[in-house]
């Protein structure tokens, strides 16, 4: 009986180490895996990255807009978006000046070429100069909303507000607070 009793604790003693053993070695063979497949989407990732970024775009008017970057990334998820580094856009109007747009980062819809500038976001056309943080341009709509520390400025007067909204086709411009009980701010330069 004792035998049995000793054969028994033997084998389950062996069985015990038998899978922990086992399972040890399948822990290492998915830490193997993990880091592969890691390594796999890091290549993947830069694999996504485009230098030198460049898109035109016309409407049916004869505008274009050009778009420059020194970098773009393709979103993993969402193809159609690209951010990108280094922006500058150019707005060619056929009854109108350039507009310039420059900023630090940005992010473009291929599929209907909208573009959002974000962070040192500076806006020229004529003699004047708006900088501020954001800027949401739709192509489509034909129109400029730059938000966040807004300044505009030339060489009469000097304006700040929290948003500038420009219709780039009728030139119609709308300029506000966000909080009613605040003024846009307004100097006129000699």
């Amino acid at each position: 009986m004792k035998k049995k009793i000793a054969l028994r604790i033997f084998f389950f003693t062996i069985i015990f180490f038998f899978l922990l053993f086992f399972f040890y070695k399948s822990n290492d063979k998915n830490t193997i895996i993990k880091e592969d497949q890691k390594t796999i989407e890091d290549k993947t990732d830069s694999l996504n990255i485009i230098k030198d970024v460049s898109y035109v775009s016309k409407d049916s008017r004869g505008n274009e807009y050009k778009l420059e970057a020194s970098e773009g990334v393709i979103d993993q998820k969402e193809t159609n978006y690209i951010s990108l580094t280094s922006v500058k856009g150019i707005i060619n109007l056929i009854d109108y000046n350039l507009i310039e747009i420059s900023s630090d980062f940005g992010k473009y819809d291929v599929n209907n070429y909208d573009t959002i500038f974000s962070k040192n976001v500076i806006i020229t056309y004529l003699d004047n100069k708006i900088t501020g943080e954001y800027l949401d341009f739709s192509w489509d709509r034909n129109l400029m909303i730059i938000s966040n520390n807004v300044i505009l400025e030339n060489d009469k007067s000097s304006l700040k507000t929290d948003v500038i909204e420009l219709d780039i086709i009728t030139k119609n411009v709308k300029i506000f607070m966000y909080d009613e009980n605040k003024k846009v701010n307004i100097k006129t330069l000699n």
